[in-house]
């Protein structure tokens, strides 16, 4: 049984963080142990919400309780995602330090979110700072978005080259594998969307149909599906072509009902068995 501890944010009602995370996890059959950094009522994509924020100490706690338990040896994966303060970010990198100690074979996958082409950055002040200086150095893979990148790398990208070398300069930082989502480039056509997987020198492309439809959440479930499939394969080319066809097949089932969420459960079959696969091409800039 693969163990993944992932430390995200919550919402009860939609689907985001870890409510976006954990079910495909599971449904690929992967015990999971979710730890919430906030918990709202729904995702913040439509414009007002309740709930609160957590600090550091509360999620410290509940890692410590998990800790207790005598299980951390037993953990496979930490998986990280939005956020809130930098205390909480601290926290997580705590949660990380203590599962390697329990298991020095155990990964940290880091979906350092901080904005997105159209939004800009809509993290608080200093999370982008500390994603760079501190979390993205110390996490194995990392998942950014095409935007998210380039603030990582400190630069414009708008060509494949561009973006490799941009990869390049985040791996320096510490990560071996980064997935690169929501990568559009000069020689993406307008119809299509790419990612890129990059691992050890090399870099792999999907490119999946574009389409017609604006939600929350996908990018905590792609994360968590590369990761799943990274740990079975070891194989960011594997991981990929595995995750990008089941995503694919969760924005379509959404598309195609107009829904304002993501159909995570609907679509459960898709994270098992994909209706459409595609091909994961290895590229040479």
């Amino acid at each position: 049984m693969v163990n993944v501890l992932s430390v995200q944010s919550h919402v009860a009602y939609g689907h985001a963080g870890n409510a976006s995370a954990a079910f495909p996890l599971q449904r690929l059959g992967i015990e999971v142990w979710p730890v919430h950094t906030v918990q709202f009522s729904n995702h913040t994509g439509y414009g007002a919400w309740t709930g609160r924020v957590f600090d550091g100490q509360a999620v410290e706690e509940v890692v410590q309780g998990i800790e207790d338990r005598g299980v951390l040896g037993g953990c496979d994966a930490v998986l990280s995602g939005y956020l809130g303060s930098a205390d909480i970010g601290h926290a997580v990198l705590g949660a990380v330090a203590k599962v390697r100690a329990a298991n020095p074979d155990a990964v940290w996958c880091c979906d350092p979110v901080i904005g997105d082409v159209g939004r800009g950055v809509f993290v608080r002040p200093g999370i982008p700072e500390f994603l760079r200086e501190v979390a993205v150095p110390a996490a194995d893979i990392v998942t950014p978005n095409h935007f998210e990148l380039d603030l990582l790398a400190e630069r414009e990208t708008h060509t494949l080259a561009e973006v490799t070398e941009a990869v390049a300069a985040v791996q320096a930082m510490g990560p071996r594998v980064v997935l690169t989502t929501s990568l559009v480039t000069e020689d993406t056509p307008d119809d299509a969307v790419d990612l890129l997987a990059s691992e050890g020198g090399r870099h792999f492309r999907v490119r999946t149909p574009r389409l017609d439809l604006s939600v929350n959440g996908a990018g905590d479930a792609i994360a968590a599906l590369f990761l799943a499939h990274w740990l079975d394969t070891r194989s960011a080319e594997a991981a990929l072509g595995r995750a990008a066809a089941s995503v694919f097949g969760l924005l379509r089932m959404t598309a195609e009902a107009g829904s304002r969420e993501i159909l995570l459960v609907a679509a459960q079959d898709e994270y098992v068995s994909p209706t459409r696969t595609f091909d994961v091409t290895e590229v040479h800039p």
